[in-house]
């Protein structure tokens, strides 16, 4: 083994560029084997949404009064086949139904993949749960984006009925919409600028105990740490990574700090000093 090195994520990404260099070292020996570089990209596209809106005219007829109740399916093509992504609400009683614009995230509609295969499938609901298949149409995310500076509209086709010589299709299902918004994830704002300053106060009133009692939430136990150094322990060890002055503020509340020896609704820890509010 040429050496080791130890760190945690939060000081890759909040490093320079995401990029962290550090030595390496054996145990038992202070030398350096060399530099470890690590460097940490988020993967493209993972957190951008997908917005759609849809409508159709001249749907079949599937009910007895002579309309239908439409509602699409999106569904991705995969390994394995066809994967529905997605299910539109039920528009009742309309052959020309305008269903809601939704959203979903770019890497459940197609993984992120513009040139994967989407089916959009319009079926008409029936209340025994065998709804009626009306048609589909075939496209990707790449084709989708491109007709959303206008409005474009694809056939509806059953190829259970591409036979008939009369048959055209069974309906027609115009996209209004197709946009793509980034949403910004954590690390996005830590490579803007943004850090995390980790204050903490604790309280000194009576309701937490007497410390000198094992009940007390201060009770200095000589073998473990009590609730309050777990808690402070637990939360620093991850924020400090991302607070370029590692330095924390300490107050506390409710106690009684000189030199009036009066109880203070806030006061620092090091010198115990009152804050005037």
């Amino acid at each position: 083994m040429l050496g080791f090195m130890e760190c945690t994520l939060g000081e890759i990404v909040s490093a320079k560029s995401s990029k962290l260099s550090r030595p390496l070292l054996l145990k038992n020996k202070g030398k350096s084997h060399g530099q470890i570089i690590i460097s940490a990209e988020e993967s493209c596209g993972s957190n951008d949404v997908v917005c759609l809106h849809f409508s159709a005219s001249g749907l079949d007829k599937k009910d007895f009064m002579g309309k239908s109740d439409p509602y699409l399916v999106i569904l991705r093509q995969s390994e394995g086949g066809w994967v529905p992504v997605h299910k539109t609400e039920v528009v009742k009683k309309t052959l020309n139904p305008s269903w809601r614009p939704f959203s979903m995230p770019l890497r459940t509609l197609c993984n992120c993949d513009f040139n994967r295969f989407l089916k959009v499938q319009c079926y008409d609901w029936d209340r025994d749960g065998k709804h009626d298949f009306i048609g589909e149409f075939i496209s990707t995310l790449n084709e989708l984006v491109a007709c959303s500076r206008g409005r474009k509209s694809f056939e509806c086709i059953n190829k259970a009925k591409t036979d008939k010589k009369t048959y055209k299709n069974s309906g027609i299902i115009t996209l209004f919409r197709c946009s793509i918004t980034p949403r910004h994830s954590f690390l996005d704002y830590i490579k803007g600028g943004c850090q995390i300053c980790f204050t903490v106060a604790i309280d000194f009133t009576a309701s937490n105990g007497r410390p000198s009692l094992p009940s007390s939430l201060h009770y200095i136990n000589p073998f473990e740490p009590n609730p309050y150094i777990l808690a402070l322990r637990a939360v620093a060890e991850i924020v400090q990574d991302y607070d370029s002055d590692k330095l924390f503020p300490a107050l506390g509340f409710g106690a009684r700090v000189p030199p009036d020896v009066e109880v203070s609704d806030v006061f620092f820890l090091v010198w115990l000093q009152p804050i005037r509010l």
